[in-house]
């Protein structure tokens, strides 16, 4: 959790900023209300998770969560904006200018404002499908237009629910492909809180069915109860190992790997993708590794994958956070080579924590393998 002290300091700081400067009497002090009620909310939405109505139910945490979540992005655009605002004049003070324009601090307020606006409108709304292309040298003519609907980091939790999830699988259901692959990060609770939430999963349809893999989040909200409840609903998990596709006379490997964190929590499911490959037919016309995080493709291309479908990164998120993506993933968003080996990187459906979306847009992916 953020040192509360620190999350303190940094609200006083963007109201030391820029509650002076904004005009009229009541405008400083709705500010000034606004930050007090941010730096409060954000905590609570950590906290008041763990809250349950008098009938066991959820109602009053997930509304906690929603206000914090909004209050935790509106806090993070101003201090990016605040801070952006600050490095400006101090650039200009060299040059004689002491302050910025009048109207600088309302536009700081306004502009984040706006961006709110946009980010949450973009978040909420059904993520728009992708089309990607992936040449496989050597493809048998049977495998040419193969193609996997990808879905990723949805995060079904306190501000996503049922709804929001039902509209994903009527987008993914019509595209009538040969295959789904869910990437991970698929919730953010426990199955006993979840489980109605998720059932639209069991509409999925494809014609070879649903594959899953878990991610980093699986592991903390119980990831054995999921692989279990997610069996139950149709999906075939895939625990560091492969299936064979036989479409159209041809084959297909499709293997699925462990989160690369999930050791931390159970050593039975160590990620492992040589493991994952293991015993699959030598005339395969390609394989493909579903695995959560990028950070896998090394270790799938000594396998001898051909493919790898990723998400976790959010491409993320939002601006600027998506510019610090590479110092902990190798690969953002979209299509890369390593080797022999195609990685594509989904920027997710859903979205975590603060629900805003900005210069980073969900997306539902039609993967369509072709020949090289």
């Amino acid at each position: 959790m953020f040192p509360l002290w620190l999350l303190a300091l940094l609200h006083l700081y963007i109201g030391w900023r820029l509650a002076p400067e904004l005009p009229g009497t009541l405008a400083p002090w709705s500010f000034a209300a606004l930050l007090l009620a941010s730096a409060i909310l954000i905590p609570l939405a950590w906290f008041g998770r763990r809250l349950r109505d008098k009938d066991g139910g959820r109602t009053l945490a997930d509304r906690l969560t929603w206000a914090g979540m909004l209050a935790l992005g509106l806090f993070s655009t101003l201090l990016v904006l605040t801070l952006l605002r600050d490095a400006v004049l101090l650039l200009a003070w060299p040059l004689g200018f002491a302050q910025l324009p009048q109207g600088s601090a309302l536009a700081v307020v306004g502009g984040a404002a706006l961006f709110m606006a946009i980010g949450l409108f973009n978040a909420r709304r059904t993520a728009r499908v992708r089309e990607v292309e992936l040449p496989v040298a050597g493809l048998p003519a049977a495998l040419h237009g193969f193609t996997i609907a990808q879905i990723s980091d949805i995060h079904v939790g306190p501000t996503i629910k049922q709804p929001y999830l039902q509209a994903i699988v009527e987008a993914v259901n019509g595209l009538e492909a040969d295959a789904v692959a869910v990437t991970g990060d698929l919730v953010d609770g426990r199955v006993q809180d979840l489980a109605p939430h998720i059932a639209p999963l069991a509409q999925l349809r494809s014609r070879h069915g649903t594959f899953f893999v878990t991610g980093n989040h699986e592991y903390y909200s119980g990831a054995d109860e999921w692989v279990a409840e997610l069996g139950r609903l149709g999906l075939r998990v895939l625990m560091n190992e492969h299936v064979v596709l036989r479409h159209g006379g041809a084959t297909l490997v499709l293997a699925g790997v462990a989160d690369s964190t999930a050791h931390h929590f159970s050593p039975r499911h160590r990620s492992d993708p040589q493991r994952a490959i293991d015993g699959a037919p030598g005339d395969a016309g390609v394989r493909v590794l579903l695995a959560h995080q990028p950070r896998s493709a090394q270790a799938a291309a000594q396998a001898g994958f051909d493919v790898q479908l990723s998400g976790h990164t959010h491409g993320g998120q939002y601006w600027p956070w998506n510019l610090f993506v590479r110092l902990q993933q190798p690969y953002t968003a979209g299509l890369h080579r390593l080797q022999q080996l195609w990685v594509y990187t989904s920027r997710g459906t859903g979205y975590w924590g603060p629900p805003l979306r900005f210069g980073a847009p969900s997306e539902i992916t039609r993967l369509r393998i072709v020949a090289a």
